[in-house]
């Protein structure tokens, strides 16, 4: 649904005030966290406690809740979970249906990735650091992280990603117990309706991001294939094949737009 996003013009957007130029991993992590504290993780909060309402209507016991939000983590995959407990799924299915669900998140972990990866040698500790660092990337850390990582000096990315991410999820954590709790006074509609908080504060951040044409384009496209798509796309597949799809068809108009500006001629 978007492309690569440009790096942010330092004259249209000051840096921000809680990212220092120096520093040490801890300043950096705070750093992180306290951007988290800002509106992310009121978001966060937001769409977990709808979660956690859902997950005690699902017959789910706390502890799987909890352990749900910390190893599924993503909130769509979380509701496919749920989905297919209360639907007495076998626990293959429920396993396949939530991997195939994280598919979608392949595009974040390939554009953030280069910009977090620490240099540092190669070894056991790195690979297992690498794979901490791709569980955490989700709609809402990828969205902030995307935006302020490439005006940060290499040594800040990573420290400061964790900083956010494990603000995300202490908010996450403490929403989904109140969720749980609050489960039998919490109308259901209002707890499937706080799940659209995330998806609501993606599409305003990539809004936020956008700063080419290439961004006005990819997002146009992603908008006008998700409807068009949805009916032969199976979930999980969809906002992967509309990202792919729709950053393709960018990417091309982006490339016939230069090719008339080099001629001379006006665009279309």
């Amino acid at each position: 649904m978007s492309s690569p996003l440009s790096p942010s013009d330092p004259a249209s957007e000051p840096p921000a005030p809680e990212t220092p130029a120096r520093g040490s991993s801890l300043r950096w992590f705070w750093a992180g966290f306290r951007h988290a504290a800002q509106l992310p993780m009121f978001v966060m909060a937001l769409t977990f406690l709808g979660i956690g309402s859902l997950a005690r209507e699902a017959g789910v016991s706390l502890g799987v809740t909890m352990t749900a939000t910390f190893f599924i983590w993503a909130g769509p995959a979380q509701v496919i979970f749920l989905g297919a407990v209360m639907a007495g799924a076998p626990l293959v299915m429920i396993a396949l249906s939530v991997s195939l669900s994280s598919v979608r998140l392949l595009p974040m972990c390939v554009s953030l990735l280069p910009l977090l990866r620490p240099d540092a040698p190669r070894g056991p500790r790195a690979f297992a650091l690498t794979l901490y660092t791709v569980h955490q990337i989700a709609v809402t850390g990828w969205a902030e992280s995307i935006r302020r990582l490439p005006d940060m000096e290499r040594a800040a990315r990573l420290p400061w990603f964790m900083g956010l991410v494990h603000g995300l999820y202490l908010a996450a954590a403490l929403a989904s117990v109140a969720g749980y709790m609050l489960s039998a006074t919490l109308p259901r509609e209002l707890a499937a309706g706080l799940l659209f908080v995330t998806p609501i504060y993606f599409t305003a951040a990539l809004l936020r991001n956008v700063r080419e044409p290439i961004d006005w384009l990819a997002l146009a496209f992603g908008f006008a294939l998700t409807p068009a798509l949805k009916p032969f796309v199976g979930a999980g597949f969809d906002l992967l094949i509309v990202g792919l799809v729709g950053g393709t068809l960018a990417w091309g108009a982006q490339r016939a737009i230069n090719a008339r500006r080099r001629r001379g001629e006006p665009a279309r």
